[in-house]
């Protein structure tokens, strides 16, 4: 609990969730939850903390309303705290529910987040209720009345849903969606989750809310995962394709060999002076030149960053070796791991044996070859010539090629009639007769 105070407010231990720790770390323990919890009331009425809340139960008929919400929550992403936005969608129902973590609560991500949620229970509620996020709600008119955004009300066209607003500061309008996130928050987000990225992240909260299927609310007889199985044949049926959300610009390739999408610039495999299609998409950014698609980038929702992918100025290193042991893109690979230390001794060694300019451009050579036999292979094979003993390029392609050069034996061949036409090979026995003892004549 002193580690709580460290902690974001809604990711706190409660009562349940250091009881179910306890059994989980300690199961030797004997300890009873009314006494977890007896202790937990006791410090909470000395800390001033404690305090009830009353709601008036509601009744939902099947596929009826979902309550949609954005939360706050952080996250360990690779051994870094980083603060999320996550959606989440609640059934009135069956109380199953849907999360999903963002850098940022865009409308793109909002959108999004909706699309995967109706694939995630198998259809469509036909009314959601909201706050009046900026994401669905340009003005606020009178009483309930709302001007929604138009990209909302195109999406809404589209999946066929109606929405519902709640009142100004009344959040309580929408208490299901509420209690769902302090719920999840206690159950799986204490204590604060890792994962290796965003994409990692987001397959422990789909994975949680499988879990919370398992459960049964009260008054209820079946778990949430019955229920919403049941419910699925109330919903709308799924549309036969889902929403574009992409967002398109047509930028110019700057003479460093990238584009700038909002703030931000990506590298492009692109010559300068060149127009490339640049497709906005909530995680991803893609580029597009003449019909295909050059180059894919995670989205970066900083402000004035460089994202820099070391294969797409390969081509120009070639040309320019002293440029790559100082590049940026090389410097981002290091950063991201992209780069091993095998590299380096690898490099090394082909500099000490053709020289400075020369060895970089057998290095530069080599990482080419990542492009068309992929990265983790290309790795696999400078660390096995570097385990042989052997710093040369020629050494790095065999062992690529390896797999290609290695053919099977040929199967023997069925002659069929032919075989009647074999001649009996001969034998030379006779001419033993011509040997004498202590020599031939």
């Amino acid at each position: 609990m002193e580690a709580d105070q460290k902690a974001p407010r809604k990711q706190r231990h409660t009562a349940h969730r250091i009881f179910t720790r306890i059994q989980q770390e300690h199961p030797e323990s004997t300890i009873a939850e009314s006494t977890v919890r007896r202790y937990v009331r006791e410090r909470k009425v000395a800390l001033g903390l404690a305090g009830r809340e009353t709601y008036v139960p509601q009744s939902y008929p099947w596929g009826s309303e979902t309550q949609v919400d954005w939360y706050e929550a952080v996250a360990d992403l690779d051994g870094v705290g980083m603060a999320v936005s996550v959606f989440v969608i609640r059934s009135m129902a069956s109380g199953a529910a849907f999360h999903r973590a963002y850098p940022r609560a865009t409308q793109q991500a909002f959108l999004e987040a909706h699309q995967l949620a109706f694939h995630h229970f198998g259809g469509v509620f036909r009314r959601l209720r909201y706050d009046n996020l900026s994401a669905a709600v340009k003005r606020i008119l009178r009483g309930s009345q709302r001007e929604e955004t138009q990209r909302f009300m195109a999406f809404r066209s589209h999946w066929r849903f109606e929405a519902e607003f709640c009142n100004v500061a009344e959040g309580h309008e929408k208490g299901g969606v509420e209690n769902e996130v302090g719920t999840f928050r206690r159950n799986h987000l204490v204590p604060i989750p890792q994962a290796k990225d965003l994409a990692d992240l987001n397959q422990q909260l789909v994975a949680a809310c499988r879990e919370d299927e398992a459960r049964i609310l009260d008054g209820r007889e079946q778990t949430i995962g019955a229920q919403i199985l049941l419910e699925r044949n109330h919903l709308l049926p799924l549309a036969r394709e889902d929403f574009d959300l992409t967002e398109t610009a047509f930028l110019k390739v700057s003479a460093l060999g990238w584009v700038k999408v909002r703030t931000n610039a990506y590298s492009v495999p692109v010559a300068a002076g060149k127009t490339v299609q640049a497709k906005i998409l909530p995680s991803t950014i893609e580029l597009w030149y003449d019909g295909k698609l050059v180059a894919s980038h995670a989205r970066s929702y900083g402000r004035h960053q460089e994202i820099l992918n070391l294969e797409h100025y390969l081509d120009v290193l070639e040309h320019k070796p002293g440029a790559f042991a100082g590049s940026k893109p090389l410097e981002q690979w290091r950063k991201q791991g992209r780069w091993p230390k095998s590299y380096d001794q690898f490099w090394d060694g082909l500099i000490a044996r053709h020289g400075k300019a020369t060895g970089t451009k057998e290095m530069i050579g080599l990482v080419q070859l990542g492009k068309m036999h992929g990265q983790e292979k290309l790795r696999a094979a400078i660390e096995e010539a570097l385990a042989l003993g052997c710093q040369d390029s020629a050494a790095v392609r065999h062992l690529l090629n390896r797999a290609a050069l290695q053919k099977a034996p040929p199967e023997p061949l069925d002659v069929g009639s032919l075989a009647g036409f074999s001649c009996p090979l001969p034998t030379l026995d006779c001419y033993d007769q011509l040997l004498v003892a202590g020599g031939t004549r």
